[in-house]
């Protein structure tokens, strides 16, 4: 049918006139979803136990559902819940009658030490566990990396520390564990700004494997994979004795031969296009210790920043990058380049946590209230990806790069799709009902996930 002009067009003659009265509205009606699954993993008596020991007169469960709440609707900070108090859903989501202040919700934090901050870490952990176990996966890939957080000034424990773009700033170097294969982070653990990537990660990876073994048994591979900040021999002996496997950046310093080995070779294996490399056993004496690296070399069109590797020659054709790589794994060249490459997808983890979970925010000027934070960041994370994994999440084809192995949506593609629709919450029949807008594709997607949450 042809439409005509005329109902194509409409005629605005002058401003909408705002008022603003009490109504049952609510902006996030995917909330409802979001709420059903997190009773499903039967978290707020999880975490009721968790918090247990704060006290609190609206209770330890139901802040922490707010505060996971928060990434969900797209506020970064506390002051944000003043914009939330008249919203029904994300008080049901939360189980509370009123919104608390930004200053309660602060004054909470405070209470977080590092010893009741232990069952926060243990529960999120079990939950990411929880999941896995659920999928069945053949292998356990986990990539340690740190990643920088700015504070202010008069922030408790925040140092001047290794961030290159902003020497100055203050700031926190939080540890995180990410399963490559979900995308989940297992564990994080927050440092001083102005520590080495290194510190404490023996400890960290020690209680890191001791976790998933209880829980997924041992016969699980574990597989690590590390930048050459962890390149320590403490780390290479926990490994080695607890038989993990792992792919561990070198670093080329000055005591290890191999800038003597690059320059002396005279035939590299080609791997892909421009890069080539070759395999050797690397003895280090001072840590008696005898490791299998691979040397890699990239043809690259420009200087490489990283002026200190190009002394080993000058070519003709251009400039090369070089990095090593000391692994256990039985791979060939071409395959440990490819594995160790799938790094490279937790700093798309890392900057979403960051952007849309708010990993990247310091609400205060406590330690332990911003450790309690970044906790509940991650939990908010791994609820939402867990939540795709269970519901709507399709998988991909596995690749050498052993990534992620499902089709996984980005919060802020999660958040149009399904959490900011507007609805009226009713009551219907002596029951409350949750009225949406008409739309078929919305309707569907809906269905899609109420099905699978009933299954």
């Amino acid at each position: 049918m042809r439409l005509s002009v005329g109902t194509l067009r409409q005629v605005v003659k002058r401003d909408l006139a705002i008022a603003f009265v009490p109504q049952q509205l609510t902006s996030y009606g995917g909330l409802e979803l979001l709420r059903r699954y997190v009773r499903r993993l039967d978290l707020p008596r999880r975490l009721q136990a968790a918090c247990a020991a704060l006290g609190g007169d609206y209770g330890g469960a139901r802040l922490a559902l707010l505060l996971l709440a928060l990434p969900y609707v797209g506020a970064r900070r506390l002051e944000h819940l003043q914009y939330l108090v008249g919203d029904p859903l994300v008080r049901r989501f939360a189980g509370l009658a009123r919104v608390p202040t930004a200053r309660t919700v602060s004054n909470w934090l405070r209470r977080f030490t590092q010893e009741t901050l232990r069952p926060l870490i243990r529960l999120n952990q079990d939950l990411v566990l929880d999941t896995l176990a659920r999928l069945d996966v053949p292998r356990l890939t986990l990539d340690v990396d740190g990643t920088i957080v700015r504070t202010g000034a008069t922030v408790a424990w925040a140092f001047r520390g290794f961030n290159p773009h902003h020497r100055k700033d203050r700031s926190y170097y939080p540890l995180l564990a990410h399963v490559a294969q979900t995308g989940h982070i297992l564990r994080v653990k927050n440092r001083p700004g102005n520590v080495h990537d290194s510190k404490q990660s023996a400890a960290f990876l020690r209680e890191l494997i001791a976790g998933v073994r209880s829980r997924l048994g041992r016969r699980l591979p574990l597989e690590f994979r590390m930048d050459a900040a962890f390149f320590q021999p403490d780390v290479l002996r926990l490994l080695a004795a607890r038989g993990c496997a792992y792919a561990i950046k070198v670093g080329y310093w000055s005591w290890l031969p191999l800038k003597q080995l690059a320059a002396e070779r005279r035939h590299w294996h080609a791997l892909a296009p421009g890069v080539t490399g070759f395999e050797h056993r690397l003895a280090i004496p001072q840590w008696n210790l005898r490791l299998r690296v691979m040397i890699y070399r990239k043809h690259v069109q420009h200087e490489s920043p990283k002026n200190f590797q190009l002394d080993l020659f000058t070519p003709d054709d251009g400039h090369f990058e070089y990095y090593a790589v000391a692994t256990n794994l039985p791979l060939s060249l071409p395959a440990l380049y490819a594995f160790i490459g799938g790094r490279g997808a937790q700093e798309k983890t890392i900057a979403e946590l960051k952007g849309e979970f708010a990993l990247d925010v310091v609400p205060t000027r406590h330690y332990g209230a911003n450790c309690a934070w970044q906790q509940f960041s991650i939990l908010a994370y791994n609820v939402a990806r867990s939540f795709q994994l269970d519901t709507i999440a399709t998988p991909r084809r596995r690749s050498r790069k052993r990534t992620y192995g499902y089709v996984l949506r980005s919060m802020r593609t999660l958040r149009f799709l399904l959490i900011t629709r507007a609805g009226r919450l009713t009551r219907i029949g002596g029951r409350n009902v949750l009225r949406l807008a008409q739309n078929p594709a919305t309707e569907a997607l809906y269905a899609r996930i109420h099905h699978a949450l009933a299954a």
